[in-house]
């Protein structure tokens, strides 16, 4: 029993690592622009998801691609990036399901 609630905090101790000021994240998807308030530790995806969106994604682990978007403001750290190359990172593309925002306010634009 022991185990599971320290394999529980690993797994979710990244989280930890979001901006705690993040106050707003506005998504640009389907030709609409969406203002969603961000709760700390949840990745981009889970917050277009709570806003009621449905961005592509698959995977979920980082590696497929299907959830990326880039940043047009702000910007986001990804826990986990199997999928973009790092001209990809630079030009302002993310991984919206391993990507917590590090600012306070961030823009998304799925393409």
């Amino acid at each position: 029993m022991g185990h599971a609630g320290a394999s529980e905090e690993i797994d979710t101790a990244w989280r930890d690592a979001a901006c705690p000021t993040t106050e707003k994240v506005t998504f640009h998807l389907d030709r609409r622009t969406t203002v969603a308030s961000y709760r700390d530790g949840h990745t981009l995806l889970e917050t277009a998801r709570s806003a009621g969106l449905n961005p592509p994604s698959s995977c979920e682990i980082g590696s497929c691609g299907t959830c990326m978007a880039r940043l047009t403001e702000g910007s986001a750290r990804m826990i986990n990036n199997e999928a973009l190359t790092e001209d990809e990172v630079a030009e302002g593309w993310v991984l919206t399901c391993q990507s917590l925002p590090t600012s306070e306010s961030v823009t998304v634009v799925y393409e």
